[in-house]
């Protein structure tokens, strides 16, 4: 690969956002998908890795991001990084992961929010924060350092993607773009004027 490639740029700008960065965030990016009522719908979530040139995302399958992408499965994520003044776009075709690299993802996560995916519904009508706390407290104690097994409604997608635009801020405005297209089996990349 070269520096015409676009997973390998998206690895090295990434890389140079996380040794220049003081949040050590640069994995959170939006998620967009095509909402049930045919309006876009974005969130912020953590990319968890990049595989095989995808880009993949874990959550529950019954969410809302869920039911979305299982319904029309496109979506666009998209990166602002603020130390090296970058954008990222990307939007592609959605897949869901395997059970065993959603067991993996699930398995690294904190005791936490493995307690949290285990034990509370995502986006669902909740009649009390307080109460929610109590029964977060009780499930913290309940649980211990024991292992919390991954739901069954716990899992990921992939993100493969079609299009990718880098985007270099510049205090000009003169910024400079390239989009990357995957076309006839290959990656072909365009200029395009700020």
């Amino acid at each position: 690969m070269t520096m015409n490639h676009p997973i390998e740029i998206f690895q090295s700008w990434y890389q140079e956002e996380l040794e220049q960065s003081a949040d050590q965030i640069p994995s959170a990016c939006c998620l967009s998908t095509i909402g049930e009522d045919g309006y876009p719908n974005a969130r912020f979530v953590s990319l968890k890795e990049v595989v095989d040139g995808a880009f993949l995302i874990t959550g529950p399958t019954d969410s809302l991001k869920g039911l979305e992408l299982k319904k029309d499965p496109k979506a666009a994520l998209t990166f602002w990084w603020t130390a090296t003044s970058r954008q990222i776009r990307i939007q592609g075709e959605v897949s869901q992961i395997s059970e065993e690299m959603a067991t993996r993802h699930f398995d690294a996560r904190s005791q936490d929010s493995k307690i949290v995916s285990a034990f509370f519904n995502q986006g669902q009508e909740l009649a009390s924060f307080s109460q929610m706390k109590e029964e977060f407290a009780a499930e913290q104690d309940r649980q211990g350092n024991m292992p919390v097994p991954r739901p069954a409604s716990w899992g990921g997608w992939l993100i493969s993607p079609l299009r990718i635009e880098f985007m270099q801020f510049q205090a000009s405005r003169l910024h400079e773009r390239r989009l990357f297209l995957w076309e006839g089996g290959q990656w072909g990349m365009r200029l395009l004027q700020p």
